[in-house]
């Protein structure tokens, strides 16, 4: 993107070839095209589990339906389909990118949430590769809930980078157990923090927020400093 300058690194985890899974935070509205503007520089174009509601505004819904990306309707039924749909395209050797927080994180300070259990199931029952990947920088172009884009003419650094693969092997006989499906979260979770943490050069929270409870991450809330949800 001209409006930015980029700053990419670890593309020597990305596969060259095959199925594989990417996993990153979510704190901007702008972050899934830096992940995907990444992903296509490898190669590799991704291939996004979407919000339904995605697919009925206009021309985005046209061009998501175009790129053949994957909508999921949350609490439904149908919600299973579109991870048959994601097998699918794993076994089809694309690339399949999940922002697994399932919405724009609600720690106050952007730090990455407690996720939604649907990576950990897909990788467990597809054993695909799963690839974290850390974030840091589009909030410079549009702010958690703004409505408008600040800071192009300083053209702000869009910090992406990749991590080896997360090793979930030894659950993978448990693919069927939602148990394990969260703990395969938390660990993808875990390196997708880490990589954000050495982004931002600070530490990240012992315990990430968890937008049910609103315990745990940065001190203080979103509802705190004025801002919705």
């Amino acid at each position: 993107m001209g409006i930015t300058r980029r700053s990419w690194s670890g593309a020597e985890h990305v596969p060259a070839t095959g199925g594989f899974i990417v996993a990153s935070n979510h704190y901007s509205e702008v972050d899934p095209f830096m992940l995907a503007h990444f992903l296509v520089d490898q190669g590799r174009p991704p291939f996004f589990l979407a919000k339904s509601s995605l697919f009925e505004v206009p021309l985005l819904g046209a061009a998501l339906r175009h790129l053949e990306q994957v909508p999921v309707r949350r609490r439904s039924t149908q919600a299973r389909d579109a991870l048959d749909e994601a097998r699918r395209a794993l076994l089809e050797g694309k690339c399949i990118a999940i922002m697994p927080e399932g919405t724009l994180t609600r720690d106050p300070d952007l730090w990455p949430m407690r996720a939604k259990a649907g990576v950990g199931r897909l990788a467990l029952t597809s054993r695909a590769p799963v690839v974290p990947v850390g974030q840091w920088g589009a909030q410079e172009v549009l702010g958690r809930y703004a409505r408008r884009p600040g800071n192009l003419l300083r053209r702000p650094v869009q910090h992406v980078e990749a991590g080896p693969p997360v090793d979930l092997s030894d659950l993978y006989d448990r693919a069927d157990d939602p148990k394990a499906h969260v703990e395969a979260t938390e660990r993808v979770m875990a390196a997708v923090t880490g990589i954000v943490a050495g982004l931002r050069g600070e530490p990240a929270p012992s315990v990430p927020y968890d937008p049910v409870t609103r315990t745990g991450g940065a001190t203080g809330s979103p509802l705190d400093r004025g801002e919705s949800r």
